[in-house]
């Protein structure tokens, strides 16, 4: 899903971990999916989950709670994986970011965003970019480059070249023998990763106009 048109400097797809909201900015994030089955692949750290097959891509997906010192992510109704961009070597590469829930779209003006405080939070401050004000307390807009160390970004590379379960593969070649037509991949459909927020969706107010 291609959201650019939408990626405005003060847009931020907003979600939970644990009792935390948080941020990220709109021209990171591709989609949101379902919680849906991920792939082990062996020997690779916790905080790496697996892997999906997006349409025919293997994404790995980490856990996002992990990577920032708190405990795992269990499955419930309303978790949900980011499939966010990231840049390895200089390359952009789609991850998938495990979360508690994932909210909505929101703007905000930079008046409204402030640097973190240098004492009182958990995480470290080259992970997030600023803390937004909102008229019910705050959110913190995470630097999703900065969350992931150049090991780290090394492994989720390697992640990619994991091989999927038999049905999973077969699911990808169907998705690649379908990207002849473009009428037909949009009817194609993938339950098991499933959009649950479509960010190119229009505004309800603008259908008033």
């Amino acid at each position: 899903m291609d959201i650019t048109e939408k990626s405005g400097t003060n847009q931020y797809l907003t979600f939970t971990l644990e009792d935390e909201n948080f941020a990220l900015e709109i021209g990171k994030v591709r989609e949101v999916l379902d919680y849906t089955g991920i792939t082990r692949v062996p020997r690779m750290p916790d905080f790496l989950r697996g892997v999906i097959n997006l349409r025919g891509n293997v994404v790995p997906v980490i856990d996002l709670r992990l990577k920032l010192g708190m405990t795992a992510i269990e499955k419930t109704i309303d978790s949900c994986i980011v499939i966010a961009e990231i840049t390895i070597d200089g390359e952009l590469t789609q991850v998938g970011a495990l979360t508690d829930s994932v909210k909505e779209v929101i703007s905000l003006d930079s008046s409204r965003i402030s640097p973190p405080p240098r004492l009182g939070m958990k995480l470290k401050n080259e992970f997030i970019r600023g803390m937004g004000k909102l008229d019910d307390g705050f959110l913190i807009i995470l630097d999703i480059d900065k969350v992931l160390s150049e090991d780290d970004l090394a492994i989720v590379k390697d992640s990619e070249s994991a091989e999927l379960p038999e049905k999973d593969a077969k699911e990808a070649g169907d998705a690649e023998d379908g990207e002849e037509d473009a009428d037909d991949s949009k009817d194609r459909e993938f339950p098991k990763n499933r959009p649950v927020l479509d960010l190119d969706a229009p505004d309800p107010d603008d259908s008033d106009q």
